[in-house]
C-alpha cells in the first residue's frame, strides 16, 4: 500500500458532486466546476508542475473519481434494465 497525502474526498461531496439521471439511472457526477478543476490539475500533473497542495488536491479528487466510477458501475450492473438485457 502506498501512503500519500491527499485532501479527503469527502471535502468535495457537498459542493462538487451532483446526481444526474442517465438512461433512467441516478448516477454520481462531478459538477462542471470540479470536472474543470480535475482537468486542470491533470494537465499540470502531466507537466510535473503541481505544488504540494495541488498534489494533495489532485490525489483526493482522483480518489473520489475512482469511488464514483465503482459506485456507478455497480448501480448500472444492478439495474433491472441492464439485468434484463444481460440474460
Amino acid at each position: 500500500m502506498i501512503t500519500q497525502t491527499m485532501v479527503q474526498p469527502s471535502f468535495w461531496v457537498e459542493a462538487g458532486v451532483q446526481i444526474q439521471t442517465v438512461r433512467g439511472l441516478n448516477l454520481f457526477k462531478f459538477t462542471d466546476e470540479l470536472q474543470t478543476r480535475l482537468e486542470t490539475l491533470l494537465e499540470r500533473h502531466k507537466n510535473q508542475s503541481l505544488s504540494e497542495a495541488e498534489t494533495a488536491e489532485f490525489a483526493g479528487i482522483t480518489e473520489l473519481d475512482r469511488i464514483f466510477t465503482l459506485i456507478n458501475a455497480r448501480i448500472i450492473a444492478e439495474s433491472p434494465a441492464v439485468s434484463a438485457h444481460g440474460n
